[in-house]
């Protein structure tokens, strides 16, 4: 992780969070004191870790935490009173929120963030994975497209059109995508 934004409204804890941010070679580290300046800077940017102590000054930071976990592109650990603890787990635990029971312990803290890590780092592998394939999805539609014109404008069959541009695609040391580009670009108004 590279980033993180501290949302809590006790000075105190922004301190003792950054400090420990530090210790794990978290250097990026943005502080806020509420929610409304949080929900307007997630707009523009993004954090690979959120940590929201609550309550917060214009809510109590549960929804908030909520939000950010289901954009899926940050890690949330939210931080609540003990005696809340059950209550918030259950209405956050779905979206993938950790949360942590005040006062916070360090050795816990670290877990936590070490779960933390673990997922953002599982969660930007499965990200990479979807990426190449709906890049995939993406080809195979052009290539479609291209056998279809190919079918149509030169009255190839369709195990015809897919060899040309397979033997296209070879011949000419391209993929099978630019060559059904080309082919778009040549008959397609």
């Amino acid at each position: 992780m590279d980033s993180a934004l501290i949302i809590s409204h006790s000075e105190k804890s922004i301190v003792y969070l950054t400090e420990i941010l530090n210790q794990v070679s978290l250097s990026a580290i943005t502080a806020l004191s509420n929610a409304g300046e949080a929900r307007r800077l997630l707009i523009e940017k993004d954090f690979d870790l959120c940590i929201i102590n609550a309550p917060l000054p214009d809510e109590f930071g549960e929804s908030l935490a909520r939000n950010i976990a289901a954009k899926g592109i940050s890690q949330v650990i939210l931080i609540v009173k003990a005696d809340l603890y059950d209550e918030i787990t259950e209405k956050t635990e779905d979206y993938g929120v950790i949360t942590i029971a005040k006062p916070i312990h360090k050795p816990l803290l670290w877990s936590a963030l070490k779960m933390a890590n673990a997922t953002n780092t599982k969660m930007r592998a499965m990200q990479s994975e979807n990426n190449k394939l709906l890049q995939k999805i993406e080809d195979i539609r052009m290539i479609d497209r291209a056998k279809c014109i190919l079918i149509s404008q030169l009255s190839m069959s369709e195990p015809e059109a897919h060899r040309y541009i397979e033997k296209q695609a070879m011949d000419m040391r391209l993929t099978r995508r630019d060559i059904a580009e080309e082919i778009l670009k040549t008959y397609e108004i």
